[in-house]
């Protein structure tokens, strides 16, 4: 009777002992479940957010969705999966054109979020007029795209990039607005040209013809431009322009009257500054110089032979 006894007890304690591992590891799990489905101040990442932004550019994905590239308010740029926006009757697809500036309900996914809803706040469709336009907004959202990375979040790059979308729409000289903002766009991103002393030596640069050089980031004077081999001439009118428009507001910097061959020359300056801090090419300026040329012979006066 006493040995039944104990191994009666004996069971019940291995009972207890089994009972009470099972509870340190199914209770836990069970908050754990609960607070991930019913709490809701989680501090997990939330599944569903919204988010303003503006498109840079879209790419076809599969039989009838889209991979977008989009640059937010609250987090920087975006890569987003558009589901079904390829099809005939999907309402997303007026929503989600380039250059639309659109309020976002997005889903997260494995790899890439999801657009659930789109709303567009401005089409801006003014920058579809013609050829020149298409490829001046372009030119504006290919270098926020090729300067930025994801989810870095910068709110005043975002409202310079939907400024000068709304002044490129307008009326506003177009290429005042995009030199105005290259060099807004440079300040944010820490590669502030220099163009009130020399790199080389110091010194303060003096009223004449400069050097212009992209690995230094500035103006060389003619003592040391000219022993470096990516410096290039920069003359005293376009030094002038572009110290105004990097020291001025948007409405002083365009009040002033500019002569195109300026225009073109900061033009060029600006290009090749732009391609070394991007280490390659950028594809619209080629593209609009293409279309200028082919309006330019189109308007040339018929000549007979």
């Amino acid at each position: 009777m006493r040995s039944y006894f104990i191994a009666f007890t004996e069971t019940r304690q291995n009972k207890d002992y089994v009972w009470a591992r099972l509870s340190c590891i199914i209770v836990p799990y069970i908050l754990r479940l609960y607070q991930h489905w019913y709490n809701p101040s989680m501090s997990s990442r939330e599944r569903v957010y919204r988010t303003e932004a503006v498109v840079l550019r879209r790419q076809d994905l599969g039989e009838a969705d889209r991979l977008l590239a989009v640059y937010s308010l609250d987090r920087g740029k975006l890569r987003l999966i558009a589901k079904g926006v390829r099809r005939p009757r999907s309402r997303k697809a007026g929503h989600l054109e380039p250059f639309t500036r659109v309020q976002l309900l997005l889903a997260r996914g494995r790899e890439l979020d999801i657009i659930t809803q789109a709303e567009a706040i401005e089409m801006y469709s003014g920058v579809r007029e013609d050829l020149i336009h298409l490829g001046q907004a372009a030119y504006v959202v290919e270098l926020l795209d090729r300067f930025t990375v994801e989810r870095e979040a910068n709110q005043a790059l975002y409202h310079l990039l939907v400024r000068t979308l709304e002044r490129l729409v307008a009326g506003v000289e177009p290429t005042a607005v995009i030199r105005y903002y290259e060099l807004r766009l440079l300040d944010q991103i820490g590669y502030r040209p220099e163009l009130y002393r020399c790199l080389g030596c110091g010194a303060e640069v003096r009223p004449q013809d400069q050097f212009f050089s992209p690995a230094e980031g500035g103006v060389l004077c003619p003592d040391c431009g000219p022993g470096r081999k990516d410096a290039q001439r920069i003359s005293l009118a376009a030094l002038k322009v572009l110290r105004h428009y990097q020291r001025s507001t948007f409405d002083v910097a365009t009040s002033a009257r500019i002569r195109p061959q300026v225009f073109a020359e900061i033009e060029q300056v600006m290009e090749d500054y732009m391609s070394y801090l991007l280490e390659r090419k950028l594809n619209t300026p080629a593209f609009l110089r293409r279309v200028r040329r082919m309006m330019h012979e189109r308007l040339k006066p018929d000549t007979v032979v």
